[in-house]
């Protein structure tokens, strides 16, 4: 090897050792700095002469495990979906408040029951009279407070898409900018290094808001997908998402896949090529905080209503409807029942028992009245598939809704028929294709001198409830939230146990208070199982009292058990940034090793220089 081409070797030695001098500089200085990824310098050897070899630096190295950072970043929308669906659950109990405790639902409901059954002792006693009414309207009121609860939460759940959906946009135009600024630059240089570090922050802060798959080609340009493909980012090509908010939501401000008939805030995308997706509708976030939050606005939180609902519709219909069974006739050889159908109001049922001859299979019918043609055809909500639930419109008259039972059960061989006024008879067609069990009607009562035990005690505001269904939904829909004490019962509480003027009640008269009593202890009902409790096809059974038990539990279980996979998630996330950290963040140990050895070898390749100079000097002066 010539002395020159061992000084030239000695440089390239020096110039390696300072550029890593400055990634240790660089290290050291940003040990504490968010997002910063520990880098080492790529060197290689490089022929020099055939005594040597020289070192040859090939750029900058980012020290992390890019399957690990796949791992966390989809671990990260999880830990954010877990994280935001306890959160809000464990307000829910919030709203619910401590079972047992002054300000809940199930203390209300005692303490109105607790005071309907002093009535039995003291009907006549004006105060324990007072006292039943103004329990009835604690009810009332928790009710109300609950569903504003309950709808408050699903407000903030709305406003909090709103700006995780701003928070998605500038991660997703950060990026974007970072990858025209990469395009085109060497990846191994320091300032790609700083680049990159800063758009795998951004990557990080959107994985929190969805669930992503991110993919680097060749051109160091990062493409984002949602998990199910939507394209976030990709060459030359950004998204945006947008939220449109409906503002404050309440019961009835329901998610619907039409966008015009929904009542709360959409959620769209607008893709690089401009066409625009609903995101909700084509299930396009599945994790991350976003999802969370559109899973409690039209869903959870759209159950927990319902419950509510469910339970203050019961509470009103049990004390307010009357069921009247049908009176049997006959003609020739044709067997039935008449009803009375004058008290029938919107929403309230003709309920029809009949045998099928050929077969022995029972059927049970309930016909519900219907004012408003727009919501024809109803549902079919019986839980058994031999039993039907049938809308029958009554906005055309008594002859239209002959016609439309007649045409509904001709093939069952019955027969509908209106001998008089407003009564509807039902009798089978005299062939034995069918035999009719029973037949009756129940109807909401609308006085409360009805001279029934019956009573309109808790209404919808001032108006009636009898579970209409109209072009707007269903009344049970946030009934909860409007459900009142009747105003002409706060305005003489003593009709809470006179239920007759004509013959007056008489003193002592138990009647109505038995009534009311029986029907809150132990009367047994059926629930929807849009409750999420029981199902279509065996919906929970049970009484008043059960119902509120086990909606209340549910709700507790549901959030006891979020916190659980929620501390499970955030253990693996941890345990995940932990193992990221190991291999991208920096050792000051290690670097500090490294800057020792650095030092060591820089005063080496100084020193083989030193020597060849004085080799040469050396040379020089023999020549002379």
């Amino acid at each position: 090897m010539s002395l020159s081409s061992a000084l030239s070797i000695s440089i390239t030695g020096l110039s390696a050792n300072q550029a890593a001098m400055s990634i240790v500089s660089s290290n050291i200085s940003n040990a504490q700095t968010p997002g910063y990824v520990a880098r080492s310098l790529n060197q290689t050897e490089q022929f020099a002469s055939d005594s040597g070899s020289s070192v040859r630096v090939l750029g900058v190295i980012r020290e992390l495990d890019s399957f690990v950072q796949s791992q966390l970043r989809t671990e990260k929308a999880g830990g954010a979906y877990a994280d935001q669906i306890s959160n809000i659950l464990s307000q829910l109990q919030g709203v619910y408040g401590t079972p047992g405790n002054a300000g809940t639902l199930e203390n209300a409901f005692n303490n109105f029951t607790a005071a309907v059954q002093a009535l039995s002792a003291n009907s006549g006693n004006q105060t324990v009279r007072s006292a039943a009414v103004t329990a009835a309207q604690s009810l009332a009121q928790q009710l109300n407070a609950t569903t504003n609860g309950i709808q408050a939460l699903r407000s903030n759940a709305d406003q909090d898409i709103s700006a995780s959906v701003a928070e998605a946009n500038a991660s997703i135009s950060l990026i974007s900018k970072l990858n025209s600024q990469l395009q085109g630059m060497d990846k191994t240089t320091n300032q790609a290094a700083t680049l990159m570090d800063q758009r795998d922050a951004a990557i990080g802060a959107l994985s929190k808001l969805m669930d992503i798959r991110v993919s680097v080609g060749d051109t160091n340009q990062a493409t984002i997908y949602t998990s199910t493909g939507m394209q976030l980012v990709g060459p030359d090509a950004t998204s945006q998402l947008i939220f449109n908010s409906a503002g404050p939501l309440n019961a009835t401000s329901l998610y619907n896949v039409n966008s015009a008939q929904s009542g709360v805030g959409s959620l769209l995308i607008r893709l690089s090529n401009g066409s625009i997706m609903d995101v909700v509708a084509n299930n396009g976030i599945t994790s991350g905080r976003i999802a969370a939050d559109l899973k409690l606005r039209d869903a959870t939180l759209v159950q927990a209503q319902a419950q509510v609902d469910q339970l203050a519709s019961t509470l009103a219909s049990s004390l307010s409807d009357k069921t009247t069974a049908g009176t049997a006739v006959s003609s020739g050889a044709q067997n039935g029942f008449k009803l009375d159908l004058s008290g029938l109001q919107t929403g309230n049922t003709i309920n029809l028992n009949y045998t099928d001859a050929a077969t022995n299979t029972p059927h049970q019918i309930t016909l519900v009245r219907v004012d408003d043609p727009s919501v024809l055809p109803l549902p079919n909500t019986a839980s058994n598939p031999n039993d039907k639930v049938i809308g029958i419109g009554f906005f055309g008259g008594m002859a239209s809704v002959l016609s439309q039972l007649n045409g509904a059960f001709a093939s069952a061989g019955l027969q509908f028929s209106n001998p008089s006024g407003s009564v509807l008879q039902v009798l089978d067609n005299g062939g034995g294709a069918a035999k009719i069990n029973s037949a009756s009607v129940t109807a909401t009562m609308s006085s409360l001198t009805s001279g029934n035990p019956q009573l309109p005690l808790f209404t919808d505001g001032n108006s009636l409830y009898t579970g209409a269904v109209s072009s707007l939904g269903s009344q049970q829909t946030g009934f909860a939230g409007r459900i009142a004490v009747n105003q002409a019962l706060l305005a003489d509480p003593s009709k809470i146990t006179v239920y007759s003027l004509s013959p007056p009640t008489t003193a002592g008269d138990t009647t109505r208070s038995d009534f009311l009593y029986s029907q809150l202890t132990t009367g047994n009902f059926t629930y929807s199982p849009q409750t999420g409790l029981g199902s279509t096809k065996s919906p929970f059974k049970g009484t008043i009292s059960n119902y509120l038990q086990q909606f209340i539990g549910m709700q507790g279980n549901a959030a006891a058990n979020a916190k659980q996979v929620a501390q499970g998630q955030d253990i693996v996330v941890n345990t995940l940034q932990e193992k990221f950290n190991a291999s991208s963040s920096v050792n000051i140990d290690s670097e500090m090793a490294n800057l020792i050895a650095l030092q060591n070898n820089y005063a080496a390749n100084a020193r083989v220089m030193s020597v060849v100079q004085s080799m040469m000097q050396t040379l020089l002066q023999a020549q002379r």
